[in-house]
């Protein structure tokens, strides 16, 4: 399924502001990076993955439309999906988007 480019758009519109953004083919989606280190990306499925550190995880898990991001089977703690319906709308999306910023902001940076 190809990356709906009005939710990258979207997505692009919330990280405008942010130096240090790349954008790479992931996970059969798309993936924003921060100094090489994924915030946020677009699934195949079209949902969200978020990355909020292993910190973040249950707090973040109590949202609405939330669950675990699960690759092969195995949960990953401190990456979870965020359904199209929680991010319908940019008062929606943006916290996300800058939660996923925040996290790869307290990683160093990728060579």
């Amino acid at each position: 399924m190809p990356v709906d480019q009005d939710f990258a758009n979207r997505i692009r519109e919330e990280l405008a502001g942010v130096d240090g953004i790349t954008e790479k083919a992931m996970f059969g989606g798309l993936g924003f990076l921060l100094h090489g280190n994924m915030a946020v990306g677009i699934m195949s499925t079209g949902d969200l993955m978020v990355r909020v550190g292993p910190d973040g995880t249950e707090e973040a898990l109590a949202k609405p439309h939330t669950r675990l991001f699960e690759m092969r089977g195995r949960s990953m703690t401190g990456w979870l999906i965020v359904a199209l319906e929680g991010v319908r709308t940019k008062r929606r999306l943006a916290p996300w988007v800058k939660r996923g910023v925040a996290f790869a902001s307290s990683l160093p940076p990728k060579g």
